[in-house]
């Protein structure tokens, strides 16, 4: 036991490894240390990079609250080259990869299916890996979501919008499954294409932090959630008592009828849902099924 904490009192630490003579350092001891340099730099100070022909300039929204020095919201601007086929999400791995490995964001799959790379850009509610670097103008600023609260840098908290969308009850329910043990429930051709759309959601977030409504009331379903509940509700395969039920959960103060058909939702919708329709689509429902003839 004494031997292996000897042996580990004399392997340097990585601070040691860092600053230790260039000829000592290993490949990566002086990779580490150059982006280190670059992250010191890029604190309120000039953008990192090398402003030319070849290169763009990418203003980057920071926020830290558990470094002293980065509790203050800011931006950093990064030279990134320019390359064809560049998205914003590629500028921003270039930029944390080669700059700066603080800097913080969510991405997964890269082929806008994910739906955890959407971010503010140049004003506009956008997913990272779908946005062109050549369609946009410069300097190209990505900042977070607006209308939530920030974790750090570019991510920002999902809790209350998981929260609403799981309000909705998102799962297929039945009324009645078929008798035979390997019969299938089948859908219509024509249900199927009536609810196309709305099962092409995401989960971004997008549409949600683009409406106003939302943006004042924290029990308002929002956009994306109540096209959850249209996936289901005109789902044929549900019955009419599971449709009332949903109907139901839309039909109140904070459900449908808060939207004021801005199209705010739809015109930033990374998969051309057209939330606004399917909103008021629900809106005719709901009265429909309130009506009585006698």
């Amino acid at each position: 036991m004494s031997t292996q904490i000897q042996e580990e009192a004399d392997e340097p630490t990585e601070t040691e490894a860092e600053t230790a003579p260039a000829e000592r350092q290993s490949p990566g001891d002086r990779r580490r240390a150059e982006k280190r340099t670059a992250s010191d730099q890029a604190v309120g100070s000039e953008p990192v990079g090398r402003a030319d022909d070849d290169t763009f300039r990418l203003k980057v929204f920071r926020y830290d609250p558990e470094v002293e020095g980065k509790m203050e919201p800011r931006f950093d601007d990064f030279y990134v080259p320019r390359e064809k086929g560049m998205t914003v999400l590629d500028a921003l791995i270039y930029a944390r990869d080669h700059y700066d490995t603080t800097l913080t964001f969510r991405h997964s799959c890269r082929q806008a299916v994910c739906g955890s790379d959407a971010f503010f850009v140049n004003g506009r509610q956008r997913l990272g890996c779908q946005t062109q670097i050549s369609d946009l103008e410069a300097p190209i600023r990505v900042e977070p979501l607006p209308h939530q609260d920030v974790v750090k840098d570019l991510v920002v908290d999902m809790e209350h919008f998981y929260d609403q969308m799981h309000a909705v009850e998102p799962f297929f329910q039945e009324d009645d499954l078929p008798s035979g043990d390997l019969e299938e429930q089948r859908q219509s051709r024509e249900n199927r294409e009536k609810i196309k759309m709305s099962t092409r959601c995401i989960w971004c977030g997008a549409c949600m932090s683009s409406c106003n409504i939302a943006a004042g009331d924290n029990e308002y379903l929002g956009p994306a959630a109540i096209n959850k509940a249209y996936r289901f509700a005109m789902d044929d395969r549900e019955g009419d008592d599971l449709k009332q039920h949903r109907l139901n959960i839309m039909d109140q103060e904070h459900g449908v009828w808060r939207c004021q058909t801005q199209f705010s939702c739809t015109n930033v919708c990374p998969k051309d849902i057209p939330l606004t329709e399917h909103i008021q689509e629900l809106k005719r429902e709901a009265v429909k099924q309130n009506l009585k003839f006698w």
